[in-house]
Order: structure tokens, then C-alpha cells, then sequence
């Protein structure tokens, strides 16, 4: 294929799009009825492009010790961002990516595909019926990285899913989301009431701006049985190219105020992004 010619293609949840970045050679930005989903360089697989993306590999490269192999199990794939990075900061990592849309998974692996020998298993499942099918204390890391369009679907954000999730991991596991919102955070601080249901621990990770409720974007959540390395999390989210702040213990307590955790009865998906939130170009 020549690189550098768009790819076009109807996927199960609508329309992907492969675009080839003109300053990288090996470079693409996926998208999903022009969504911003993913960007990957073949040639550079830890060049994380996305701000959450990067504070995601924050957290990753604090877990244990720097380059131990870790069993992963993300959900949702888009081009595979994330698992390319472990392979290449973490080789001999275990991963299995469960992506609901089987269509956008054969489109990644017939152009950008990651190689035999790369310890990654696509899987084309829904995310919360592969979590309550998997087996128990399975998995160091979960990532939730799944956007039905531009929202975290319901199902993903109750209390039901986040006892799913803390099933599969470990003991000393983490688990990790992507989730966006603005104030007056009702959706994301429900969150934090539901996974406090669950996990002792908990951390939120986001640009100072979104925290202060002066735009949409989005927030990286951070739950796990055991404290998390936060000192070392917020100097390394706070000197990256695109600062963000960590909250954690009391300031986030307050933060979550009276929020009830999320039943599947009354789940909602993420809120609507407005008009240009996630815009590019």
C-alpha cells in the first residue's frame, strides 16, 4: 500500500479513516465518523501523540519496576496505540485487547498491523461481557479506553462493571480509564463514587483547564487496591509537554462531594462532547 494515501472504510460503528501524518513517515491518526480515536508511528511506538494518551503512559511506567512485563488487558483497540508502547517499553508483556467493532479490527490489521511476535491478542467481544467471562486475578493492568462515537457507553460505568474489573486484576493491579467530561462533573464524579466502591485508591489525572471546569476534555482515572506512586505520577504529569494535574486523597474526596455511584438501572453513557472538543486540524 502506499503510505501516504488516506484509507477509507465502513466499520461496525460507522465510518474509520486511516489519515497519514505528512511529518512522519510511518505515522496515522484513526478516525471514527471523524472522531479522533488513535494515532500510532509505526517507526517510533512510544510517541504518544494524544495528551491522555501520554498521561496513560505516565502511570504505565511507574508500575513496578521500569521494563517488567506486565499482563495487560485493554479495553477497546482503536490502532492499538497503547499495546505497541508496552511491547516496546515492557517486551515479553502478555496483552489481550477486546475491540467490539470487528470491522475497524480487520482494517487495523490489514494496514498498520502489529507484528506475529508482539505478545498482542484482538479479540472482536464487547468489553464488559469479555470482563465478567475472563478469569479472576488474570490481568496487572486493565485500560478503558472505549468511546461508543464520542461517549463511554452505560454498561461501562457501573458499579456491576467496576467490581468486573476489579475481578480480573491482581492484587497489586491498577486499573486504568479514559473518561471526558466538564463541570459541573456529574458524570465524573459519579465515576469516582463508583470506583471507590471497589478500589481503596484512587486518582484523577487531567489538564489544569478541564479540572477548573473551563472546557471539555478529558481525565484519566486511576483506581487500584494499594497506593499508587502519586508523587512520582504528578512531577511526571506536570513537567510533560502538555502539563496536567494529579488529585488524589482529600482534595479529591471533595472533588467527588455527594455523588452516588452509578447502578446499572440508571447508568447514562459519558455526556456529548460539544461541537469542536475533540476537532482536528
Amino acid at each position: 500500500m502506499d503510505e501516504r494515501i488516506p484509507v477509507t472504510r465502513p466499520v461496525d460503528h460507522g465510518t474509520a479513516k486511516l489519515l497519514p501524518d505528512i511529518d512522519r513517515k510511518r505515522a496515522w491518526l484513526l478516525t471514527v465518523n471523524d472522531a479522533p480515536q488513535s494515532y500510532v508511528d509505526l517507526d517510533a511506538p512510544t510517541h504518544l501523540e494524544f495528551e491522555y494518551a501520554r498521561r496513560l503512559g505516565h502511570v504505565l511506567d511507574t508500575l513496578g519496576e521500569p521494563g517488567r512485563p506486565l499482563d495487560v488487558l485493554h479495553l477497546g483497540g482503536g490502532a492499538l496505540t497503547l499495546p505497541r508502547y508496552l511491547t516496546a517499553t515492557r517486551p515479553g508483556s502478555r496483552q489481550d485487547v477486546v475491540e467490539a467493532d470487528r470491522g475497524l479490527i480487520d482494517l487495523i490489521n490489514e494496514h498498520v498491523p502489529v507484528p506475529d511476535d508482539a505478545g498482542i491478542r484482538l479479540h472482536a467481544a464487547d468489553a464488559r461481557t469479555w470482563l465478567e467471562t475472563a478469569a479472576p486475578d488474570s490481568a496487572d493492568v486493565v485500560i478503558a479506553d472505549v468511546f461508543g462515537g464520542s461517549r463511554v457507553p452505560a454498561h461501562l460505568t457501573s458499579v456491576a462493571y467496576a467490581r468486573a474489573a476489579g475481578r480480573v486484576l491482581r492484587g497489586g493491579g491498577v486499573y486504568l480509564a479514559n473518561l471526558a467530561d466538564t463541570a459541573p462533573f456529574a458524570f465524573l464524579r459519579s465515576q469516582l463514587a463508583t470506583f471507590s466502591t471497589v478500589f481503596e485508591e484512587l486518582a484523577l489525572i487531567a489538564e489544569p483547564g478541564v479540572l477548573r471546569g473551563r472546557r471539555f476534555g478529558n481525565a484519566i482515572l486511576v483506581a487500584a487496591h494499594h497506593p499508587v506512586d502519586t508523587a512520582t505520577l504528578a512531577r511526571r504529569t506536570a513537567a510533560d509537554a502538555f502539563p496536567a494535574r494529579l488529585e488524589h486523597g482529600a482534595a479529591l474526596r471533595d472533588f467527588m462531594g455527594d455523588a452516588e455511584p452509578v447502578r446499572d438501572e440508571n447508568a447514562v453513557p459519558s455526556p456529548e462532547p460539544p461541537d469542536g472538543a475533540f476537532s482536528i486540524g
